[in-house]
């Protein structure tokens, strides 16, 4: 099936990549030609496992292209897909300025009647804006159908997601329309969910919500677990074995970020605002998640006073593993809050210290060496759980820090571990284990 893809960020070329692996024949159009450049001579400009084998096989094949020029990208294609970036206003509501460039875009340049797919994540009703617009300047003959395919992939693991999902979402008022949409993702053998196309926008911030809330949901019963002496892990596990609770997204941490949960939490809210509903417990969560990320800094202040020149190893930048995505990272509420304290910081970071930078700037130093960052360091902070931080030998610290006091954000070792070295270490919502000389 000709497929077009506007937009080549996360979702978009993901998408793309991965539509064309499974037969399709598939361009991505984009108007940052340095992104195009890159792209055409198999380079990622996102880093995601697998996705620069998967970009060079297909474009060794022929089964997807990269251009700029609208005209060729959608005049032929016979399905498109949206997925452009939805920013987020300082209100909290949801920027569409750049889904209605595109929806602009393709009236005027398609020939043929054609299937519009949303994978971007909208507001319920943008999909009748969208249609609307492309109405409005498109050639009279031409016929329109809307399709909402909310996209549901994890960063550094999209791949995996896209091919062995847990459902596919198909929001669509045309049976035809969705027929054709669930031809093509046939061969992933994933079960198909139809519904309207109200309903799949719906269904997107919902699933992120619900997400949002377990996390801060559980981050909750960790700051009762400190206080009352139980560990989080225990309550967890004993928790998550309930089929009813279920295990996933009960890691107690300091609070979730990336470029989904914070944005679309804060629009659901804004969205419900919007119908006269006050969503109370999702602005709790949100509540919740911003005081989390500043915990860790709140247990240094607590531990050791002032924080002035003190040297802090922050460890991890990115706001999850297997990504260099850094946007809503609680790296970096922690980095502005220990340069407001006076520390000196050096960040340690496989993958994202580059992202860091463009926000943070020289305001502190950079390594991708662990033993760089520890070295002489007075205080640990863990904000990613970084599976080279999970594996690094817990006596290291000990011997590579001036004092070795670690506050793990991200519970990345066990309390077993921790006992057997000459650590300090605070984690969330486990017991301290502290040495002679440091005040809990």
């Amino acid at each position: 099936m000709r497929i077009t893809v506007a937009g080549t960020g996360y979702v978009g070329l993901i998408t793309g990549v991965c539509l064309a692996d499974i037969g399709h024949d598939v361009t991505c159009v984009d108007v940052h030609e340095e992104k195009i450049e890159l792209l055409k001579k198999g380079r990622p400009t996102i880093h995601e496992a697998g996705l620069e084998e998967l970009l060079k096989k297909n474009l060794l094949n022929g089964d997807l292209s990269f251009t700029t020029n609208a005209k060729d990208a959608y005049r032929e294609a016979e399905v498109i897909f949206i997925s452009v970036g939805t920013p987020e206003n300082h209100d909290g509501t949801v920027n569409l300025e750049y889904i209605k460039e595109v929806a602009y875009t393709i009236g005027m340049n398609i020939e043929n009647d054609v299937i519009v797919c949303t994978k971007s994540t909208v507001p319920v009703g943008t999909n009748e804006e969208i249609r609307d617009i492309i109405q409005s300047v498109k050639q009279s003959h031409l016929q329109i159908n809307m399709v909402s395919t909310p996209e549901f992939l994890r960063e550094g693991s999209a791949i995996f997601d896209f091919y062995h999902g847990d459902r596919i979402i198909i929001g669509a008022d045309n049976e035809e329309a969705a027929a054709k949409i669930e031809e093509i993702f046939f061969p992933l053998k994933i079960p198909l969910i139809k519904t309207t196309i109200r309903s799949a926008e719906m269904i997107k911030y919902a699933s992120n919500a619900f997400l949002a809330t377990k996390i801060s949901f559980i981050n909750e019963i960790a700051a009762i677990c400190e206080k009352v002496g139980a560990n989080i892990d225990e309550v967890a596990f004993g928790i998550g074995q309930d089929k009813r609770i279920g295990s996933h997204f009960l890691k107690a941490g300091i609070g979730y970020g990336g470029s989904c949960f914070p944005k679309d939490t804060k629009a659901l809210v804004q969205l419900a605002g919007d119908v006269h509903h006050r969503f109370e417990l999702l602005e709790s969560v949100i509540k919740v998640n911003k005081i989390q990320q500043s915990l860790v800094v709140m247990k240094a202040k607590e531990l050791l006073g002032s924080l002035k020149g003190v040297r802090i190893a922050l460890l991890g930048l990115a706001f999850k593993p297997n990504t260099d995505d850094i946007r809503e990272s609680a790296s970096l509420t922690i980095v502005k809050e220990l340069l407001v304290e006076e520390a000196e910081v050096i960040a340690y970071d496989p993958i994202a210290i580059e992202n860091a930078k463009k926000v943070l700037g020289n305001s502190i130093a950079y390594t991708t060496d662990l033993h760089s960052a520890l070295l002489n360091a007075e205080l640990v902070i863990i904000a990613t759980e970084w599976q080279q931080i999970k594996d690094f030998p817990l006596e290291l610290y000990g011997k590579l820090m001036k004092t070795a006091i670690i506050i793990d954000g991200r519970n990345c070792y066990s309390l077993e571990e921790v006992e057997k070295a000459d650590i300090n270490y605070l984690s969330i919502g486990r017991p301290p284990k502290l040495k002679v000389g440091v005040k809990s």
